[in-house]
């Protein structure tokens, strides 16, 4: 798998809070409408510094979109590690999914947003590596899923079925979520996650 090595982040570096800036701007105004010069003010750097760290804002994005996948993939690894029935690792899966800062869900909506961006290969070749590396975290992500139902399947707490599909179909409905979820929304995002929680568990166990 193609791995990104971060920079080192040492005391003057602004790359963290650039990150932070644009994931704030396009969650909350979209990437298109997002000016780049705005992730600057935000941060208080001229617009010409960003490209030390960044040399568009694809780049950005696409470096956003890699490490909000990995950071599902961590937590997926780290909700299920200690459960021993498969019932208990989905259970603790879904929520896991939903337990995240307003932060999180910003970068999981742009994550959904712009899924067709890792379709393409890219000219540059920083964001040529950044879209292969989250492409592939996209395949490791559906790897979970699919590893998981096949453990219950194997050990009779699942009925058989195309386990690929049925995870592709469990991790569609927890994502799907991101595209219309609001933090000041009326429906406080724990009822979600035990809505979703309970759908996905009739999905596979029924």
């Amino acid at each position: 798998m193609t791995r990104i090595v971060e920079p080192e982040a040492g005391p003057r570096s602004k790359r963290a809070a650039i990150l932070q800036a644009a994931v704030d701007c396009f969650g909350e105004a979209g990437f298109e409408a997002t000016k780049w010069s705005t992730v600057a003010e935000r941060v208080g750097i001229g617009q010409t510094a960003l490209y030390h760290y960044f040399e568009s804002k694809t780049h950005c994005l696409l470096t956003i979109m890699r490490l909000e996948l990995q950071r599902s993939h961590d937590r997926f690894v780290e909700a299920t590690k200690d459960a021993e029935e498969p019932a208990e690792a989905l259970r603790a899966a879904v929520r896991a999914a939903y337990e995240v800062s307003p932060h999180e869900v910003l970068q999981m909506r742009i994550l959904q947003s712009h899924m067709d961006l890792l379709s393409g290969a890219r000219r540059s070749k920083r964001e040529e590596d950044e879209r292969v590396a989250a492409r592939q975290l996209v395949q490791v992500v559906e790897r979970d899923w699919t590893n998981l139902l096949v453990k219950g399947m194997s050990q009779g707490a699942f009925p058989l079925r195309d386990a690929q599909l049925l995870g592709a179909s469990v991790l569609g409905l927890i994502v799907s979520v991101w595209r219309w979820y609001r933090p000041s929304g009326p429906t406080p995002l724990s009822e979600i996650s035990e809505l979703i929680e309970g759908a996905c568990v009739r999905m596979v166990a029924s």
